[in-house]
C-alpha cells in the first residue's frame, strides 16, 4: 500500500467509487449518497484531489455520433530500446491526435496504442504519420468491431 492509499478510509472509498460512476454529482448529492455533511464531503474531496487520487473529471462522449467510427488497437514492435529513442517515439505519438491511449508493454510487443478515427482512410492517415521518421520493426492493427466493456469503473471494494 502506498502513502496515498494508506490515508484513505471507508468514506473516502465511497467518494472515489461514486465519482468513478458519476463525476457530475453535486457536492450535496455526493454527501447525501455517502452519508456525510456537505462540508465534510468537500474537505475530503479536496484532500483526495491533493493526494492525486482524483485527477479531474471527464465526460463520456459518444464518439461514433461525431463520426469517429473506427477504433484500432495498434501493436508495435521496435528494434530500438534506448532511452533517447523511446523518449523521441513517446513525444511523436503524444502529438498524434487520434491516439487516446498509449502504453509501453512487456512480452512480445513493445507498445500498444488505442486509436480512434473516422473510418479506414482516417486510420491510414494516422498510420502514415505514425511510421514517418521512425524505424518500427512491426506495426499491426487490430480493428474493434464492438466495445463490449469500455471504461468500466474499478471495483474499489477489492482494496479492502
Amino acid at each position: 500500500m502506498n502513502d496515498s492509499t494508506a490515508k484513505i478510509d471507508a468514506f473516502d472509498m465511497k467518494i472515489l467509487s461514486a465519482m468513478q460512476h458519476d463525476a457530475t454529482l453535486s457536492q450535496r448529492d455526493l454527501a447525501e449518497k455517502i452519508g456525510l455533511s456537505q462540508n465534510a464531503c468537500w474537505r475530503r474531496l479536496q484532500r483526495l484531489h491533493s493526494l492525486g487520487l482524483i485527477r479531474g473529471s471527464h465526460s463520456d462522449i459518444d464518439l461514433k455520433a461525431l463520426g469517429f467510427d473506427l477504433t484500432v488497437f495498434v501493436m508495435i514492435r521496435t528494434r530500438h530500446h534506448s532511452k533517447d529513442w523511446s523518449e523521441g517515439f513517446r513525444a511523436h505519438v503524444e502529438r498524434l491526435p487520434e491516439v487516446i491511449d498509449f502504453y509501453r508493454i512487456g512480452g512480445d510487443w513493445d507498445y500498444l496504442i488505442k486509436v480512434v478515427t473516422k473510418g479506414m482512410s482516417g486510420y491510414d492517415a494516422f498510420y502514415q504519420k505514425l511510421i514517418t521518421n521512425f524505424d518500427l520493426a512491426t506495426v499491426t492493427g487490430f480493428f474493434s468491431m464492438e466495445a463490449i466493456i469500455n471504461n468500466r469503473p474499478v471495483d474499489l471494494t477489492r482494496l479492502r
